[in-house]
């Protein structure tokens, strides 16, 4: 390995960066334009084949085409098409069958003559199964036993030996997020349908509902209206949420009574007063299919630490602290 010349990196690494992101750029450009031309057609029929297919979607490729393929098929699971990545050369070696008669197989090769993928490739075709490659190669191989071929523009890779995949990769990487996005879309995959395949992690949290996890029953506190002040304070007291709700005589939420608003009337003789006399009116509410993520944003706006959970009548079903939703990793 050659030493790293620390004055050349000084002199040159931002201008370097700067080249391969617009070397980049100008590959995606050129792939924009190609869906707009010749690349319309054959995208259109890998989306309507990759659609009526009954089985799954299987990626192949080597080299780096085969670390792009693992993220595309990554990418399809998660949006709602069933899909894995199978290496051309364990393929060879077996791993044929685990592809079936119902599957679609997409190729990953930028030149179209990788020779690793003879196998797969003789595979489909003996057994009907449907082809669609990704390729830059118009005539090699794989774009001619194809059914279809996504043919890519060929560009100037930001390797300055023109050596190295990168603009390739990245144009192969755009392609496989279109087709998995142009599927979600087609089929109305939702944000409800997106939590099945996230239910973990930060993502999983964003898209979990408020009533998924509110506080229901005796955990909500509540009190009717013209309950003395002592003892809704001995309920927000026992509840622990810093704040106590009052309900009307049809059970609708009316008003709200915190910390806050018990530290503000310290002054005044609170053991002779009633709830409505002391309550905010109209409190902040959130309905259960609100999202975690927009009931955070809500707390955070307002700078308050609870929310009621209501019906469409208003009357409240549950309750959820700002400690919940950081506790699930909203932020």
């Amino acid at each position: 390995m050659n030493k790293l010349d620390v004055k050349l990196v000084e002199a040159t690494a931002v201008k370097t960066a700067v080249r391969v992101v617009s070397t980049e750029q100008s590959g995606l450009a050129a792939l924009g334009e190609a869906f707009e031309g010749q690349l319309a057609g054959a995208f259109c029929e890998a989306i309507k084949a990759i659609g009526k297919s009954s089985g799954r979607v299987i990626l192949t490729g080597v080299g780096k085409s085969h670390h792009i393929g693992g993220k595309i098929a990554a990418t399809f699971a998660s949006t709602g098409t069933p899909a894995f990545f199978i290496h051309p050369v364990e393929a060879n070696h077996g791993d044929l069958g685990m592809i079936g008669p119902d599957d679609v197989v997409i190729a990953l090769s930028w030149g179209g003559e990788s020779s690793e993928l003879r196998g797969i490739i003789s595979f489909t075709r003996r057994f009907s199964i449907p082809l669609i490659a990704v390729t830059a190669g118009e005539t090699s191989t794989l774009a001619r036993e194809a059914d279809i071929v996504l043919l890519l523009p060929k560009v100037q890779e930001a390797c300055p030996h023109g050596l190295a995949p990168t603009t390739s990769t990245m144009m192969q990487m755009a392609m496989g997020d279109a087709l998995a996005l142009a599927l979600l879309e087609a089929r109305g995959f939702g944000a409800n349908d997106f939590k099945v395949f996230h239910p973990g992690g930060k993502l999983g949290a964003m898209l979990t509902h408020v009533g998924d996890m509110m506080h229901v029953g005796d955990a909500v506190p509540l009190v009717p209206e013209g309950t003395p002040m002592p003892d809704a304070v001995a309920v927000l007291s026992q509840k622990r949420f810093g704040c106590v709700g009052i309900v009307d005589e049809a059970g609708c939420l009316i008003g709200i009574i915190t910390d806050g608003d018990i530290a503000r009337h310290l002054s005044r003789n609170l053991g002779e007063r009633l709830v409505e006399e002391v309550m905010t009116r109209n409190p902040k509410t959130v309905a259960h299919d609100t999202l975690a993520t927009s009931a955070m944003a809500m707390l955070n706006k307002h700078n308050i630490a609870a929310l009621f959970v209501t019906d469409a009548a208003g009357m409240p079903s549950g309750i959820v602290h700002f400690h919940d939703l950081l506790r699930i990793g909203v932020a």
